[in-house]
């Protein structure tokens, strides 16, 4: 028998705050939610333009700029539109089901890029001397094309298996975005199984993904510390801190939300603003502020924008 869906329509809760604060908060997110666009546009240009910038490592970079750039437009709209208007918070099915898949397969191919980028760190440090001929351009397609593919199954077997169960009332979300945790309290049917499924599809492959991290990073702190001079070291660690904050902020609240028991609504709330509206912003600041290249690139495109106007 075929699982009949009674409920039309959701009801975005949101995250809890004062009425009197919907405003300023529309506002905040407003302006972080165009920051984090015209950041990762801008890192996806320069990268482009600057030849310099044509390496392994800022290959995946631009995955990682364009999917941020999708993941925060998936959930940031929605929660803006419901913070002007109570009529904003309605979501139909079909459109929840969209922003379900979305989210978990932007979310998942950015968990297993951040696995890819430690990987192509640890060759570049711990064997710099093979790192050309190990990392090919051939090499990089195939490791991003891997990342976006597992991304699509991982969201679809999530997708799948939530929507599957009946759906009969109450069709309040407390959430700001359709997730699996608030959307399975929901189900008119035992959700064990989906539970499950959550934890090891989601909660087991992310903490996979970063104790791979993890590993690399020990390998590279190694190898690191092998170097002979202090500029070196240096000059090394850098080129590692970036990638080390962005994985933590996005990780840490990841894991945090998955992995442990039971669900607080108001709690998962915040924490799922930590990597559905920060990380996507901290990609663009964090690489660009600690990064001499990107920061001279930067500087070239601007350049060539005024002697153009002024030509």
């Amino acid at each position: 028998m075929t699982n009949v869906s009674l409920v039309t329509m959701f009801f975005l809760m949101g995250l809890p705050h004062a009425p009197a604060m919907d405003m300023p908060l529309w506002g905040i997110f407003l302006v972080i939610y165009v920051l984090t666009v015209v950041g990762n546009l801008l890192i996806l240009l320069v990268i482009k333009v600057d030849s310099h910038l044509h390496t392994p490592m800022y290959y995946f970079l631009t995955n990682l700029s364009f999917i941020d750039m999708w993941f925060s437009t998936v959930t940031v709209p929605k929660m803006l539109m419901a913070l002007a208007s109570p009529g904003g918070r309605a979501i139909s099915f079909p459109s929840c089901v969209a922003q379900l898949y979305s989210f978990h397969f932007l979310g998942s191919t950015e968990c297993f890029l951040y696995t890819v980028m430690s990987y192509d760190r640890y060759l570049a440090i711990s064997h710099p001397l093979r790192y050309a001929s190990m990392m090919s351009g051939r090499t990089c397609a195939l490791l991003a094309t891997s990342t976006w593919l597992s991304g699509a199954l991982h969201s679809a077997v999530q997708t799948t298996l939530t929507f599957r169960l009946p759906y009969c009332g109450p069709s309040q979300i407390q959430h700001y975005f359709c997730d699996a945790p608030p959307i399975l309290k929901l189900a008119c049917a035992d959700t064990s199984v989906n539970e499950m499924v959550i934890f090891v599809n989601i909660g087991v492959v992310a903490l996979g993904c970063f104790l791979l991290i993890v590993l690399s990073y020990v390998s590279i702190v190694w190898s690191i510390l092998k170097i002979r001079t202090s500029e070196g070291r240096h000059r090394a660690f850098q080129t590692c801190v970036s990638h080390c904050i962005v994985v933590l902020c996005f990780f840490g609240p990841g894991l945090f939300i998955y992995l442990r028991p039971g669900s607080r609504d108001a709690v998962d709330g915040v924490v799922a603003v930590f990597y559905t509206v920060l990380t996507p912003l901290l990609n663009p600041v964090v690489y660009t502020l600690r990064n001499k290249e990107v920061k001279k690139a930067l500087l070239k495109v601007r350049s060539k924008s005024v002697f153009t106007q002024h030509k």
